[in-house]
């Protein structure tokens, strides 16, 4: 198995290297619990009645916890080669996301640019479900170390 792109440092990256996650359910705790701690509260999110009357008869998963849960499966917790999260563009819900569903992540390497203090890659994020509909786009800008140190076992 290939090492996963976000543990490799930017001169191992190239673009086109693509990656897909492994896929995780979204549950109802993920969204009380996202609730309670942003205070996003939003009716469709948390009100059961309000949302089975909505265009979509059922209660929806905010989109920011489901851009958070994606960058929880792409980005493992060990790498050293992602310096900073430098921002997003273009972040786009195109069909809700429901308790239940389970998401995965497609990503992508659409471009690099070298900087003063590492490397740049733009990586595009594809959230699809179960169902393969794609439930969030993105291109996500990270900051990468430019090469392996020599003390990175990897």
């Amino acid at each position: 198995m290939a090492e996963p792109l976000l543990m490799r440092y930017f001169d191992e990256i190239e673009v086109g290297d693509t990656q897909v996650t492994r896929a995780r359910t979204i549950t109802e705790t993920d969204v009380v619990n996202w609730c309670m701690f942003t205070g996003d509260w939003f009716l469709l999110h948390s009100d059961v009645v309000t949302s089975a009357e909505s265009m979509f008869g059922q209660r929806i998963a905010p989109g920011l916890m489901v851009q958070a849960i994606a960058g929880g499966l792409l980005l493992p917790a060990d790498t050293r080669s992602v310096i900073a999260n430098y921002g997003m563009d273009r972040l786009r819900f195109p069909v809700p996301t429901f308790i239940g569903d389970t998401i995965h992540v497609e990503l992508e390497i659409i471009e690099k640019e070298e900087r003063e203090v590492g490397g740049l890659a733009h990586i595009e994020w594809r959230v699809l479900n179960q169902n393969g509909t794609l439930v969030l786009t993105c291109v996500n800008l990270a900051l990468f170390a430019l090469t392996r140190p020599e003390d990175d076992p990897r």
